[in-house]
């Protein structure tokens, strides 16, 4: 989202309206794109034309005819012919369709991430839990198809995985998920303005199994509240293994120049300044929530003693962002900052595990092509 549907260049970009495309070219062929030995045949024959009859007016036809009236009848004839052929060049330029339109939008795109947040303690657990970090992978890869206007069906794949260290107190040691995105979305300037997308999958610990199959799905919409400058988002997502069910994200857009604005969108709000088309720059935040089917779970704290249980993992984030796109398609992605919450979330059985605060830092490499 660099510029709506959290971006300018979709809310503040330019479309003419067709039909005045339509008639400008109309126009155009009317007035430019008669042949030049068409213009050369009809005036040599008016010129002509004219020549004799002021010749016939001079000499008093009536009495000293200079041509034939059949000869002046097929002089007409062809005058007739030449205009008649002109008539239909533009009639066929008229009915010739307007050009299609060049597609804006990019149809591949490829990104990874990998996020470490380092160690710290958990919380209120009288000792018993230990230490632990976290490392974050994602990559994905998507393919849109253009189906009608500024409309495209999206399909692609996406692996990712959260790897554990420190302390071995029977918690997860790594949660993970592999699952399909099937997406329906109106997209300007690269960016969606509107999309509804399921993503089925296995979200698990170790071991793939019927039940650690769910479908996440996420809707949202934008529209604008102030022209060229304050744009809504609203917007709904959920899943079987999420809590809750329904949850409701969404959020303000405000254009304060062409190169700074706010993204107060949640689950992801940020402050984004733009120098340039090759630089980015954020101040955000990343409320990140997700489900997983975990294997048994026995920890070194008797309360959390479980098994085949859904987890809700989290990491609630503030840091700051650069991005840098010189090099085309690819745009590189530094990040850092502090992980304010981590937690394990068994939900189902109202047993909690968190960590203390800890910083962050992220690489990321995206592409569209």
């Amino acid at each position: 989202m660099s510029k709506l549907y959290t971006n300018s260049s979709l809310v503040k970009g330019r479309i003419w309206p067709h039909n005045c495309l339509l008639n400008h070219s109309l126009i155009k062929s009317l007035q430019f794109d008669t042949s030049p030995w068409l213009r050369w045949f009809d005036i040599s024959v008016s010129a002509l034309f004219d020549s004799l009859m002021n010749k016939i007016k001079r000499r008093r036809i009536l009495r000293t005819p200079i041509i034939s009236g059949l000869s002046i009848s097929i002089l007409i004839l062809v005058l007739s012919t030449g205009r008649a052929a002109r008539a239909g060049q533009e009639a066929v330029e008229l009915a010739s369709p307007s050009p299609t339109p060049a597609d804006e939008n990019s149809h591949d795109l490829f990104s990874t991430e990998t996020l470490y947040t380092f160690r710290s303690d958990f919380r209120d657990d009288n000792e018993k839990l230990g230490h632990g970090d976290s490392l974050y992978d994602d990559i994905s890869y998507d393919h849109r198809f253009l189906i009608t206007g500024k409309w495209y069906l999206r399909l692609g794949a996406e692996y990712e995985r959260f790897d554990f260290g420190g302390t071995d107190n029977g918690l997860p040691d790594h949660l993970q998920a592999a699952y399909a995105h099937l997406a329906y979305e109106y997209v300007v300037h690269d960016h969606a303005g509107a999309s509804i997308e399921l993503d089925p999958g296995v979200y698990f610990q170790d071991h793939v199994s019927g039940d650690a199959f769910d479908i996440p799905w996420k809707i949202f919409v934008s529209f604008p509240l102030k022209k060229d400058k304050i744009f809504g988002v609203i917007g709904l997502g959920g899943g079987l293994f999420q809590h809750p069910i329904v949850a409701p994200g969404g959020g303000l857009i405000w254009l304060f120049s062409d190169k700074l604005r706010l993204e107060g969108v949640f689950p992801k709000p940020a402050l984004v300044y733009e120098p340039n088309d090759d630089w980015q720059f954020r101040i955000q935040a990343n409320l990140f929530y997700e489900s997983f089917r975990t294997d048994d779970v026995f920890t070194t704290q008797k309360k959390i003693q479980l098994q085949n249980a859904v987890v809700q993992y989290n990491e609630d984030r503030i840091g700051v962002q650069a991005k840098y796109g010189g090099i085309k398609p690819f745009r590189i992605i530094v990040g850092a900052g502090y992980t304010f919450l981590r937690e394990f979330d068994f939900f189902r059985a109202d047993r909690r595990a968190k960590l203390d605060p800890a910083p962050y830092v992220q690489l990321s490499l995206e592409a569209k092509f």
